[in-house]
């Protein structure tokens, strides 16, 4: 038990040490969604005719109804980022020495996983404090209410991430990849427009945001925030953090790569 919780924690401060060291990745990860909500957010009001949206049992604004997609956003960034500094530490040779360690294999990239979340939490609480400073804030309870919402979306998002990187062999195949997942999983879901809204567009359009788990995790966000439980939405992010982690652990087997079998 003593090498499980040392492994843990040897993990949790690598990726805390390496988030220290690339300043700009912090910067990066706030100034993206916070363009988004003090500068676009503006026209997406315009563009939609809304002022208010009353959903959720409660009257908010678009800025503030974005909030939670940009929570999100943040979120899947760091799952793909993450997914990155594995393949580098692929070909580095740094991650065929942690995964031959005598530890099990899913317990090691479960590590990887809790670390890059713990990150993540991290990141949306400084963005929900800066668009606090801003005006834009959510009730008080939300912000204490939404960090297991925030747990469970951000293990999903780094699964589908680990699950990524067990595929990508090479660095330079990696921005091809991103752009495909992270665009139409972020636009092609709840975080910008209401589903509502997409329905009286396109009823396939709002099919596939309806079946886009990025789409339940902004929604579990979005609930929490606002003191509310939403089960289906939970139920949706716990089953593709299942499907996506089964699938990492799947591609990370040494009998699937040709690696050879473990020690």
């Amino acid at each position: 038990m003593n090498a499980y919780l040392t492994s843990l924690l040897a993990i949790l401060k690598r990726e805390a040490l390496r988030f220290v060291h690339q300043r700009e990745r912090f910067v990066a990860a706030l100034v993206r969604p916070l363009v988004w909500l003090l500068v676009f957010a503006a026209g997406f009001r315009a563009a939609l005719g809304l002022s208010i949206i009353p959903p959720y049992q409660t009257y908010i604004t678009y800025e503030t109804y974005i909030v939670p997609g940009l929570c999100g956003m943040i979120m899947l960034f760091n799952g793909m980022q993450s997914s990155l500094s594995l393949v580098y530490d692929r070909e580095m040779g740094s991650m065929k020495l942690l995964l031959t360690s005598p530890l099990p294999r899913w317990w090691l990239l479960l590590c990887k996983l809790l670390g890059s979340n713990a990150i993540s939490v991290l990141q949306v609480y400084a963005f929900l404090t800066i668009a606090a400073l801003f005006g834009i804030t959510m009730p008080v309870a939300g912000y204490v209410m939404v960090l297991p919402a925030l747990i469970v979306a951000g293990l999903m998002l780094g699964a589908l991430g680990l699950l990524l990187s067990s595929f990508i062999k090479q660095l330079e195949n990696f921005a091809g990849v991103m752009n495909f997942v992270i665009f139409p999983m972020f636009f092609l879901s709840s975080a910008l427009y209401p589903l509502w809204k997409m329905a009286e567009s396109s009823e396939l359009l709002y099919t596939i945001c309806a079946l886009n788990p990025f789409t339940h995790a902004v929604e579990l966000i979005r609930f929490a925030l606002y003191l509310q439980f939403n089960g289906p939405a939970l139920g949706w992010a716990v089953a593709a953090t299942g499907v996506f982690t089964v699938a990492a652990l799947w591609g990370y087997n040494p009998a699937r790569t040709g690696a050879g079998k473990r020690r």
